[in-house]
């Protein structure tokens, strides 16, 4: 039976020095759990835009009075701003 690798903390919660024979004990994440690495890796790479938005994020000033209005209408705000800038424009989806 292979020996159970001891604590990293002791029972009261505080790490415990680490020894030259724990360093060569240790083994990276990859080696021992290569499945929960994966998911890591794949969830990661998730995060961010999603590929292939044909939007961009632009800079504009607009006046306070206006922006107040837009956002009480609450969450989407923005997308409607989207539309009536299209139709303003004569842009149909």
């Amino acid at each position: 039976m292979p020996k159970r690798p001891k604590n990293l903390t002791t029972k009261s919660g505080d790490a415990r020095e680490i020894t030259a024979a724990t360093l060569a004990d240790m083994r990276p994440m990859r080696e021992l759990d290569p499945d929960f690495v994966a998911g890591f890796e794949q969830k990661k790479r998730k995060r961010g835009r999603p590929a292939g938005r044909n939007k961009a994020v632009v800079s504009i000033s607009l006046d306070q009075d206006l922006l107040k209005q837009l956002r009480s209408s609450g969450s989407g705000w923005q997308s409607r701003v989207n539309a009536l800038l299209r139709a303003a424009i004569g842009l149909h989806q």
